[in-house]
């Protein structure tokens, strides 16, 4: 049974093969070599005039079957001028710079207060309204600050000068 069936496909391929190769070599153009067909005679064409008549491709399709549709209208674009942006420089307000100083130590007085203070390898013993090297002049001292001024901005900062007693 089962050569039977080994048999069976083999026929039915074949048989499928020759039909899909025989519409292509038998139905296909008539022979070049036939002169008449169901009586009319057609003119026989040798090999150099078939190479000198170019081939004419089958037409494409002209008409879109499924063409594109909307409901609305088109949009429409707006048009887009670009305009060069004045940017304005920023300036910057000047700032004073970081206070030199390091609070050493204070000496109170019943009259006066005086502190301590570092810059470097220097060290200043200054009161209320005295000027530091023509740069800062000392406004107020208090408990916890010490009120600054930064003579060349009229810039007010402050340092603290430890708790309060």
């Amino acid at each position: 049974m089962n050569s039977q069936r080994a048999m069976m496909w083999i026929g039915f391929l074949g048989l499928s093969a020759a039909l899909a190769w025989a519409p292509g070599h038998w139905v296909g153009q008539p022979p070049a070599d036939s002169v008449t067909t169901q009586g009319v005679k057609v003119p026989t064409r040798t090999v150099d005039q078939a190479r000198s008549v170019p081939a004419v491709a089958p037409r494409a399709a002209t008409r879109d079957l499924f063409p594109s549709q909307r409901w609305s209208a088109a949009p429409t674009l707006a048009k887009v001028t670009e305009q060069p942006v004045a940017v304005a420089p920023v300036i910057a307000a000047p700032a004073a710079p970081v206070l030199p100083f390091q609070f050493v130590g204070r000496l109170d007085d019943r009259l006066d207060q005086q502190v301590f203070l570092q810059d470097g390898e220097k060290l200043y013993v200054v009161r209320q309204g005295d000027v530091i090297e023509d740069t800062y002049r000392i406004e107020q001292i208090s408990a916890t600050e010490l009120s600054l001024v930064y003579l060349p901005l009229h810039l007010s900062q402050t340092l603290s000068v430890g708790s309060a007693p």
